[in-house]
């Protein structure tokens, strides 16, 4: 005597069409997916190859330390004119010029930073200030240090077998403070301070 057939071994006749069917509709659907993402990338790789970011800005690497605007008494932190702070600095292996740079709390700081040599990057504390420096091209961003105090700036990319001892420090004042230090537009470091 055999065992009766219950639904769930001999499931009805259409179910596997069924399922086949969803089966097919999902295949097509994550091909058209991956077929956009495909044409998405070669789009975006074609058009900034011929049209590359306009906020890229380049410099050589071999005159930074002679011209423009990162030789060396340039370097460090500047009130402009127009109020703004700027901080300027060259990363190179295994050191950051200045060692120790002054900004302010609680007013925005603009870093400008290129490498001379390897690529190079920072993070400074527990901030949300971290980039790049790549040797050719000038990083920019700006950024606010809300309490005063030291942190410290750790060279963040792997830069050859002195990299571990690659760091800064960033001393930020209190606003009051940094304003009558800077008041006389010369360029500030912890040496300079």
């Amino acid at each position: 005597m055999s065992a009766p057939v219950t639904p769930a071994q001999n499931p009805p006749e259409g179910s596997h069409h069924v399922a086949e069917a969803a089966e097919r509709r999902w295949t097509f659907i994550v091909g058209g997916i991956i077929a956009f993402l495909v044409v998405l990338m070669v789009f975006t790789g074609l058009h900034w190859a011929s049209m590359p970011p306009s906020r890229v800005e380049v410099i050589d690497p071999r005159t930074v330390h002679i011209s423009g605007e990162f030789v060396e008494s340039n370097l460090g932190t500047v009130l402009d004119s127009n109020g703004k702070v700027t901080t300027r600095l060259v990363a190179q292996q295994y050191s950051f010029e200045p060692q120790c740079l002054v900004v302010p709390a609680n007013m925005p700081v603009t870093f400008r930073g290129t490498s001379t040599d390897a690529i190079h990057g920072f993070i400074v504390g527990r901030t949300n200030a971290n980039t790049m420096l790549v040797p050719g091209f000038v990083a920019t961003f700006t950024t606010e240090f809300k309490t005063p105090g030291e942190q410290l700036m750790p060279c963040h990319e792997y830069c050859g077998t002195g990299h571990e001892a690659m760091w800064a420090k960033v001393q930020v004042l209190p606003r009051d403070e940094f304003l009558a230090k800077a008041a006389d537009g010369r360029r500030l470091n912890c040496v300079s301070r």
